[in-house]
């Protein structure tokens, strides 16, 4: 095959429109002859382009409303003739089919259809079939023929027919056959997973795919190459987020700006601002509060210097009195719904800092898949959307919770949620005080967060921790009464957990002696 290949006729169907004239002139300056379907002829037609449908060449009308147009021998053997095999080239002579040296190609919008909600037969239409089929014909036979399927390509493709007298080069037409088949098992998972959801059952294959968002610096660690692929589901949060300044983000920054932003979702802005600080992929600071500003003191003070380098997130826009907090220390990322202009300029001035918006907050509802790799394979469940209300608790101790400390319970177990397990939050009037996660065992993670809240008692000159008079969350049940009795040693009044141990009535009696109040939820929220 020849690393230089002449362009002289080109097939362009696409859905989206944008670049199209461009890219038509720009090949009609070179002389390549234009084949094209439906509204993409119309919009080349109206820019004053010469093209001939492709019906013209396949003797064959467009049918089925449109199912039916490209799938013909004529398009197929343009595209996947060999053009240094003297038996394709017959064949191509016998039947009078024409070569095809550009396949132009971006199929129909089908995740753009399921993404606004489309009912079921609205969707199926929007599969395309056509496409795909040329993009993979066109990919194959790469050694002479181009398949663009971005229109990020177009000018690339332009760049190289100036550059090589309406050649293009193996090189190229071997990278656009790799975007090419990269695009079509995208556009199959989109279609196998939605299936999947209609159908219901566990699929026996399922596949992941994504776009390009990020070449990254490195990944955890410097040593390791890494990049951002974004899934296309367009959730409020770091993959769809503006950044406003401040460096690229890096593997760890989206990590944990990811982390952080799905915390800080939790707590609907209706009832208050909200403040989540994030240190590698765990809350170290997490408080609702009368004001943007008092949310971010109350959240910084749980633990000082963990905060240090962290990421912060609010469930409300960041203004000019909290940017200015926030500048105090250093600080890795903000992410927030939107921020005002005096914040923008109070950042400004931190030219380290990452400021990101999102125009609103994640649905910590809405269904969702999670992925996790293992050697061989990876592992795939249901995002953990699970919450509760007063409602589901059963209070399972002699003393009744007061309504501060179920207040306090709801919110500590809306952070467990997020903490890597073994997870101990205490809580009090809304604000984390002390967080232990991680462990391997949870009396351990009981006693590093009660620690914490000690030493920033000490950093504040407090006379006392603020664990003394909070309640307790736990993700999993206690397997033991001793993490109780560390809690209760802590100053925790209540507890909140699961429930569901062989040894529960011997947590409920410890609780009891000790005259705690604690509520199980029937639920637990591991994260590992």
């Amino acid at each position: 095959m020849p690393d230089l290949h002449p362009v002289s006729r080109a097939l362009l169907s696409v859905s989206d429109k944008t670049g199209l004239v461009e890219l038509g002139h720009a090949l009609a300056a070179h002389g390549v002859e234009l084949l094209s379907t439906g509204g993409t002829a119309k919009a080349l037609r109206d820019a004053g382009l010469a093209v001939k449908d492709v019906a013209e060449i396949t003797g064959f009308p467009e049918m089925m409303d449109g199912r039916v147009k490209t799938l013909h021998p004529v398009v197929h053997g343009g595209l996947l003739a060999l053009r240094d095999n003297k038996e394709h080239v017959a064949a191509m002579d016998a039947h009078d089919i024409g070569a095809i040296d550009l396949v132009v190609v971006n199929l129909y919008p089908f995740e753009e259809t399921v993404a606004k909600g489309a009912e079921y037969a609205e969707v199926i239409e929007n599969i395309d079939i056509g496409g795909p089929a040329m993009i993979r014909s066109a990919a194959k036979n790469h050694g002479f023929v181009n398949v663009v399927v971005d229109v990020e390509d177009y000018a690339v493709v332009i760049a190289e027919l100036q550059a090589h007298d309406g050649q293009t080069s193996y090189a190229l037409r071997q990278r656009l056959a790799q975007t090419a088949y990269a695009r079509t098992a995208a556009y199959d998972t989109a279609v196998s997973t939605w299936m999947a959801a209609q159908v219901g059952d566990t699929p026996r294959r399922r596949t992941v795919g994504g776009t390009l968002a990020q070449t990254l610096r490195y990944g955890e660690n410097p040593h390791q190459s890494a990049a951002f692929y974004t899934d296309g589901s367009n959730r409020p949060g770091v993959a769809t987020a503006m950044q406003h300044q401040g460096k690229e983000l890096s593997y760890n920054n989206i990590n944990d700006t990811d982390a952080a932003y799905e915390l800080v979702s939790e707590f609907d802005p209706a009832k208050g601002p909200a403040c989540a600080i994030i240190k590698h992929a765990n809350p170290c600071g997490v408080a609702h509060g009368t004001s943007m500003v008092d949310a971010y003191t109350r959240a910084f003070d749980c633990d000082r210097t963990s905060a240090f380098g962290g990421i912060i997130a609010l469930n409300q826009e960041l203004d000019a009195e909290t940017a200015e907090a926030i500048s105090a220390i250093f600080t890795e990322v903000v992410i927030a719904p939107g921020a005002s202009d005096d914040a923008k300029a109070i950042f400004a001035k931190k030219k380290n800092l990452r400021l990101l918006t999102t125009d609103g907050l994640a649905d910590p509802s809405a269904a969702a898949l999670a992925f996790r790799q293992v050697s061989g394979g990876y592992l795939v469940q249901d995002k953990d959307v699970g919450r509760i209300t007063m409602a589901d608790l059963k209070v399972v101790t002699k003393r009744q919770p007061t309504d501060q400390e179920l207040s306090d319970m709801m919110f500590a177990w809306t952070v467990a949620k997020h903490v890597k397990s073994n997870a101990i939050i205490y809580v009090k009037n809304g604000a984390t005080v002390g967080v232990g996660a991680g462990q391997m065992s949870r009396v351990d993670s009981t006693r590093i967060a009660a620690r914490k809240a000690q030493d920033m008692a000490e950093a504040m000159g407090l006379p006392a921790p603020l664990t003394q008079g909070s309640v307790v969350a736990s993700d999993a049940f206690f397997p033991f009464a001793d993490g109780l009795i560390t809690a209760a040693q802590a100053g925790a009044t209540a507890l909140i957990q699961p429930g569901g141990s062989m040894r529960d009535d011997e947590v409920i009696a410890a609780a009891d002696e000790a005259g705690l109040a604690m509520v199980f939820t029937g639920m637990r929220h591991f994260r590992h």
